[in-house]
């Protein structure tokens, strides 16, 4: 991959990054960019190396080889992390908050103003009960917890926003809403990278996607273009295709 334009330096950039724990390799030479104002999916099987790579991405650990950048400044840096709201896939908030505590917690560590019209309307666009925000959390159900953090992640005003699985613990009506969340969140010009298993929801949403396989990369598009490749199946065949080979 040619290094990234100074000028219009990619969301991200993961330029050969590999990871081994013990004598296992987690990823290998991982080489791709998320460009800014992308809606860019991860898909893999359970242990293809997505999870390591997001850690690598958000310095939570750092890769053997290769480098990341963030719009354009090395991963490593807090100042690149600034840009970026994440949700991990087990999202958990303190047990004892409640879910206003949380989310006026995490308007403060976003360093922007806790907007209470702005948490309801997000918080009718989830159906969510809005006694969940004087509730504490650990009487909430896991779907309404997940939506909290979600919910976090929209109001940050980052322009980027990592997802690790993101509909986990969510029901169909709640997928629904998410995705039309993050659609609209990607119309106003931010870029999501996310990770998934829901294949249709990737074809759906993204426009771009990367498939990692035992560590490595195995496929970048756009998710037509892995149908393509493969005899125009269905995105779900075009990956168990490009996975057996």
């Amino acid at each position: 991959m040619p290094p990234p334009d100074p000028e219009f330096p990619p969301a991200i950039a993961f330029r050969k990054v590999s990871k081994r724990f013990g004598g296992m390799a987690s990823l290998v030479d991982v080489d791709f960019a998320v460009p800014a104002g992308a809606f860019f999916g991860v898909i893999g099987v359970n242990g293809a190396g997505k999870t390591t790579l997001l850690k690598c991405l958000l310095d939570a650990t750092r890769p053997d080889g290769g480098a990341i950048d963030i719009f354009g400044t090395t991963a490593t840096r807090p100042a690149a992390r600034a840009a970026l709201a994440y949700l991990p896939e087990r999202f958990g908030a303190p047990h004892y908050a409640t879910g206003r505590d949380y989310l006026s917690l995490m308007a403060r560590l976003y360093r922007v103003h806790f907007d209470l019209d702005r948490v309801t309307a997000l918080i009718d666009k989830f159906a969510l009960d809005r006694d969940a925000l004087s509730k504490p959390v650990r009487a909430l159900s896991k779907g309404m917890t997940q939506k909290l953090g979600l919910i976090a992640c929209l109001l940050s005003g980052r322009r980027l926003l990592v997802l690790d699985e993101p509909a986990s613990g969510l029901d169909p009506l709640a997928r629904a809403q998410l995705k039309s969340a993050l659609a609209g969140y990607h119309r106003s010009g931010g870029t999501v990278l996310l990770t998934s298993h829901a294949l249709a929801d990737v074809e759906e949403m993204c426009t771009r996607m990367a498939l990692l396989h035992d560590g490595t990369l195995r496929f970048e598009g756009p998710p037509a273009e892995l149908r393509a490749e493969e005899g125009g199946v269905t995105l779900e065949d075009a990956f168990l295709r490009r996975i057996d080979r």
